[in-house]
């Protein structure tokens, strides 16, 4: 009897990826797929992380790397399931995550001859992953196992790569699909568990006269900003100690995780719609971390009579105004810290304390007409919730409205972790990455994991809920219901009432808190602003997961965002 070739392929390429550091596998059930699949659930040292729906495991996969900042392993059968994870490989490629999506295929010879749940794969997801490989098809021939384990090790590396992303292993194999009893081909690893390639990234260290440079134009425009929007890979303590010895305010976007300290300004969505003071209060230098503001205003502010220095050791072009006059490819942890040290001792800055001013009117301007509003209203849930977090918690927050609600209102904290899928700003697959990212969190310390959506972001991952319930984990899905679309209100499609619900509102009519019940969640509903937090809390404590409804109302929503607005504006006069 011949050896069995594709028993020992999966069990080579899992042990490798174990011993790479991969620790989680997530998969949608198929055949195909079968032998990738029995080679994960024998390996203890791999938890494998089933779903029925593809996209629901893709994204599931998406919130565990971004929780846990390592490769998360993505398995489905041939055909359209491979196509499935499409979405979450493009957000992915553009949100940096490292994820390897294995599609299981079938052999060359079936290929392009009308066999069942068979496409074309190769280079399925095109210019979105780091690196695409077509793996042989299993045969029984020497030194077989070095290329199984080079393939899988180097599929860690890439997706680690600078920048992290995607990689797309596509796997062929014949039958028999399942262990034939055979003895298996011999395909021995490095000694003490090493990885055949092990693949080590440095930092890039910035040169000392890029650090003078640096140094000199921020003494010489005092009138600068520090902007971080996510990906903005600095810690806090080195923005606050950067902004400190420049005098400059921060404009950071919560999703950067450097909303925090004394220098930190949360209220520039509202600040630059009053009247005059956008003009005022213009900068001469803006050092910019990561991606842009999710603000419109403040990005649209920030336009080309700025110079923007951006600093992102991956050389990306995160630069959607064409308004960056130069990019640092340098780490900017390093640099920054060595800029500050330079600046000694700190400037003392007219220009930041007219903007913590500023801040300090505006905040107390929102937050008192917020507690006035009885009925729930959308940025005072961001900011309640944001607020009433524990420290170590996770946010995990949808796009359209609820991401731009925390950057309006929530105020500076520090002790919590931004989550989005801000790649490429969908609301697809975001009730998985919160599962995904509260699995991660599980085994790190088990620190609260929310997730904030709306209803139709709720909707379109419903299916995540699926099994849900006996994961094993904790979260709390906090849902603004406003029955429909309600970004689609602050948009000039508004002025077109005759097709506006139709084609932009999308009203559901469902009740959210029933489905929940279908697939078996314990859901809440919330009619007053005040009761919010306590139901946030009582779930937190009580564990599993669990989904709170805050119904709102999408004109009143809009009205409620414009006098806040103006309140602003007044209270700066």
């Amino acid at each position: 009897m011949s050896r069995d070739a594709t028993t020992a392929c999966a069990r080579t390429l899992v042990d490798e990826w174990a011993r790479c550091g991969v620790t989680d596998l997530c998969l949608a059930p198929g055949s195909r797929s079968t032998p990738l699949a029995l080679a994960a659930a024998m390996d203890s040292r791999i938890a494998t992380h089933v779903h029925l729906d593809e996209r629901s495991a893709s994204f599931f996969a998406l919130g565990l790397a971004k929780a846990t900042d390592r490769p998360v392993v993505l398995l489905c059968t041939s055909g359209t399931a491979a196509a499935n994870f499409h979405p979450a490989v493009v957000e992915a490629h553009h949100g940096r995550v490292p994820l390897i999506a294995c599609t299981a295929d079938r052999p060359p010879e079936l290929r392009d001859t009308g066999a069942p749940q068979t496409i074309d794969q190769l280079n399925l997801y095109g210019r979105a992953v780091n690196w695409f490989v077509d793996v042989a098809t299993p045969t029984d021939r020497p030194r077989v196992g070095e290329y199984w384990r080079s393939v899988a090790s180097r599929a860690v590396g890439e997706a680690l790569g600078q920048p992290r992303g995607p990689v797309h292993v596509n796997l062929p194999f014949r039958e028999p699909l399942v262990p034939t009893g055979a003895e298996l081909v011999e395909a021995p690893g490095r000694a003490e568990g090493r990885p055949w390639t092990a693949v080590t990234h440095g930092r890039i260290m910035p040169e000392p006269a890029l650090v003078d440079r640096i140094a000199d134009l921020v003494l010489a425009n005092q009138r600068g900003f520090l902007v971080a929007g996510w990906g903005a890979g600095i810690t806090p303590e080195t923005a606050r100690r950067f902004a400190h010895a420049a005098g400059w305010p921060i404009l950071a976007d919560p999703l950067s995780g450097l909303r925090t300290g004394d220098h930190a300004v949360s209220t520039y969505e509202a600040l630059l719609r009053a009247e005059g003071f956008a003009d005022a209060a213009q900068p001469d230098l803006v050092v910019r971390l990561g991606a842009s503001l999710t603000s419109k205003v403040a990005t649209d502010w920030l336009d080309l009579s700025v110079p923007q220095l951006l600093v992102d050791p991956d050389a990306g072009a995160l630069d959607p105004k064409r308004a960056v006059s130069e990019r640092l490819v340098v780490d900017p942890e390093l640099l920054l810290a060595a800029v500050a040290n330079q600046i000694v001792p700190p400037v003392a800055s007219p220009w930041l304390h007219g903007w913590t001013e500023a801040e300090a009117v505006a905040r107390e301007a929102i937050d008192e007409l917020l507690d006035t509003w009885i009925d729930p209203f959308e940025g005072r849930i961001a900011r309640d919730v944001v607020a009433a977090l524990p420290d170590g918690a996770t946010l995990v927050v949808a796009s359209s409205m609820p991401v731009r609600d925390v950057e309006s209102f929530a105020a500076p904290r520090d002790g919590v972790r931004f989550l989005a899928n801000r790649g490429v700003n969908g609301i697809d697959g975001l009730v998985s990455t919160v599962l995904g990212a509260a699995a991660g969190r599980r085994r790190s310390g088990g620190d609260p994991v929310v997730g904030l959506l709306g209803d139709l972001c709720f909707l379109h991952d419903s299916n995540g809920l699926l099994g849900a319930a006996e994961r094993g984990i904790d979260a709390t899905l906090v849902v603004v219901d406003n029955d429909g679309g309600g970004i689609f209100s602050f948009l000039p499609q508004a002025q077109q009432p005759e097709h506006f619900e139709q084609l932009f509102g999308t009203p559901h009519g469902l009740d959210l808190v029933a489905l929940c019940d279908a697939y078996n969640v314990p859901a809440s509903r919330v009619e007053k602003a005040t009761d919010l937090v306590t139901a946030l809390e009582d779930s937190m404590t009580s564990g599993g997961v669990r989904v709170i409804m805050v119904p709102t109302h999408r004109a009143e929503n809009v009205a409620r965002h414009r006098e806040i607005w103006r309140v602003v504006a007044r209270a700066l006069d």
